[in-house]
């Protein structure tokens, strides 16, 4: 290798982790001003917080493969730029909380990982979106030739919209509002919300024309993606939903219609971020 190319590789790996950082700032500042995410870092069930880092590991790996810092290879470099993620929405949180005052030296152990924690899954979600949001056009029209960017298998969509209703729900899933609105919510309102959620979904792929949406092919009905994708992708909205408010205790000591009216007032958000993560990853 000459020592261009090797410097060429050095320029765009600096370049990678750079929109890295920059896409986890963009994407979590809400989240590091939200008092209800430094709560949860402070009190959130320790098994809970486990289990949601550890699920945050195959989102970020599926992430990679589609949109990683760098043309991934295979699940071994997809992998690589999960780890690469996951450290750099460490850093960003850490650094952030630091600055506002929400960490301090004097702060017990406990706190300080828990609130480090939390806030680094979105951010560092939000590192891998960098790559995806802030590349130049000429890149971009280079990955078109990839394969990363070549049409993905049905399985993996749905794994897409779930990555999708997680990170736009993320911040909203811990809030006071989605309950105080459920409970101001009557089952005729709920009923309308969802039509809403699932119009504005199919809408946003396939009646809009947004770029990166999706086209139907000459001859297939527009009931057919309606079926095959929305309405699966709703439901995934609503299975990620209720599983943030299980992992942020909105569930506990709550009736059965409360908790499914708050589902329901969460899974709006968590539709249109389904939808949007088809238009833009």
């Amino acid at each position: 290798m000459t020592n261009a190319a090797l410097s060429t590789g050095r320029h765009l790996s600096f370049l990678g982790l750079a929109r890295g950082l920059a896409g986890s700032l963009l994407f979590s500042l809400p989240m590091l001003m939200t008092m209800e995410m430094w709560f949860l870092g402070f009190y959130m069930d320790r098994l809970r917080l486990f289990l949601l880092l550890l699920l945050n590991i195959p989102v970020l790996v599926i992430l990679a493969h589609r949109i990683g810092f760098e043309r991934t290879i295979g699940w071994r470099d997809a992998a690589r730029d999960a780890v690469i993620a996951y450290a750099l929405g460490i850093l960003a949180s850490a650094m952030i909380l630091a600055v506002f005052g929400v960490m301090t030296f004097d702060m017990p152990l406990r706190e300080t990982i828990g609130k480090i924690a939390i806030q680094a899954v979105p951010a560092s979600i939000g590192a891998m979106l960098g790559r995806s949001q802030l590349q130049a056009r000429s890149e971009m029209g280079e990955d078109d030739d990839d394969g990363n960017a070549s049409e993905t298998g049905y399985v993996i969509e749905m794994l897409m919209m779930a990555t999708g209703a997680m990170f736009l729900a993320f911040n909203m899933a811990p809030t006071e509002e989605m309950i105080l609105i459920a409970y101001k919510m009557t089952a005729w309102h709920a009923l309308v919300l969802i039509a809403l959620s699932i119009l504005l979904m199919h809408g946003f792929v396939y009646t809009l024309s947004f770029p990166g949406g999706h086209r139907l092919e000459e001859g297939v009905p527009g009931w057919h993606a309606l079926i095959r994708f929305t309405l699966p992708g709703y439901v995934v909205a609503l299975l990620v939903s209720a599983l943030l408010l299980w992992l942020f205790g909105r569930m506990d000591d709550t009736g059965a219609f409360e908790i499914t009216m708050t589902v329901i007032v969460l899974g709006f958000p968590a539709a249109v971020g389904a939808a949007a993560s088809r238009l833009i990853l």
